[in-house]
């Protein structure tokens, strides 16, 4: 296990902002592709369980029709995927981006105990979701991507080099992760 620890700090994975960055891409794409099926007829009808019964979405079908919701979803998709984008050389765009990503994703997530046939009945119902659980489930983990890079901008921008010092805290590394660091040509 050592010897692999070394390898990924040799190979840089504890230089610069590469998780933070990551994430951000991932975020990017994600809202690219989610917000480019919206206006397609497949997904609008196939989100009329989930947007029907959402308890921070359900008003959209009365306002917008099932094709107007599915266009206002992808249109805001976009919009803070592209927020998310321009995060990466402007942190209070960022901001924006990750506050709308975090929105999305909580009305997204508290669909799950409305959905029905969200349980599946054969296998003794809940905890045993079925696969329109399954597709919402990722929206937590996206949740707290979303988070993430929120909390970072939001430090990133702060004026004080208290606040930034305080918000993003260095742990300490483990004692073999720091002699790794100390070898030739790392960090």
């Amino acid at each position: 296990m050592n010897h692999l620890t070394n390898l990924l700090v040799k190979i840089g994975i504890l230089k610069n902002d590469l998780d933070y960055d990551l994430i951000r891409a991932s975020m990017v794409i994600i809202f690219l592709f989610f917000g480019y099926q919206k206006w397609f007829e497949y997904e609008a009808q196939a989100l009329l369980p989930y947007i029907s019964n959402g308890p921070l979405l359900f008003w959209m079908y009365p306002v917008f029709g099932v094709r107007g919701a599915t266009y206002f979803l992808g249109v805001a998709e976009w919009l803070f995927g592209g927020l998310l984008f321009l995060g990466f050389w402007n942190k209070k765009l960022g901001i924006l981006g990750a506050l709308g990503a975090c929105f999305c994703f909580i009305a997204t997530f508290t669909i799950i105990p409305f959905v029905p046939e969200g349980w599946a009945v054969s296998a003794g119902g809940f905890p045993a979701m079925t696969e329109r659980v399954a597709f919402l489930m990722k929206d937590l983990v996206l949740f707290a991507a979303s988070f993430y890079l929120l909390r970072q901008d939001v430090a990133r921008t702060s004026s004080s080099p208290d606040h930034l010092r305080d918000s993003v805290q260095t742990r300490k590394l483990p004692l073999h992760v720091k002699q790794a660091s100390k070898l030739p040509g790392v960090m």
